[in-house]
């Protein structure tokens, strides 16, 4: 007799999006591609960093899939944050942006950015673009262990 593979763990995110269309299309690419997470939505950075500070309030992260244009806190300003707190810092945050700017791009990776992936603005692009990042978060890169 033989046992079933064992059901993955699943990749937990935060997803830190303003734009509510854009949260409901992550959400629908990662269930399509059948690429298991368990996604918590902050809308700016100041609900992030709340969220990520309370650790009642959600699991610690795997990754953190970060955009720019953002009200409150913008996505640049809580990299910063992330990446001076020691108990955050070691979390992979990849910039998930429509900014093209080259600004944008040198100021994230001064910043400490794992990756920086411009979203497409087609939405099968765009779906293509989510499945391939769950992929990778579940077949290539190893993330940090969580912290107990």
């Amino acid at each position: 007799m033989t046992q079933a593979a064992p059901t993955p763990n699943p990749i937990h995110i935060l997803l830190v999006e303003d734009s509510e269309a854009d949260i409901i299309l992550t959400q629908e690419a990662f269930a399509e591609a059948g690429i298991l997470v368990q996604l918590h939505v902050a809308r700016d950075g100041v609900e992030a960093l709340e969220a990520l500070r309370t650790p009642d309030f959600m699991p610690r992260p795997d990754v953190i899939l970060l955009d720019i244009n953002m009200p409150r806190m913008n996505g640049l300003e809580l990299l910063k944050e992330i990446k001076h707190d020691p108990s955050l810092m070691t979390i992979p945050v990849i910039m998930l942006t429509t900014s093209k700017a080259e600004e944008d791009i040198l100021r994230s990776y001064e910043a400490y950015a794992a990756s920086y992936v411009v979203k497409p603005v087609e939405f099968t692009s765009f779906y293509e673009a989510i499945q391939a990042l769950g992929r990778y978060m579940l077949t290539i890169v190893r993330l940090p262990p969580r912290a107990s």
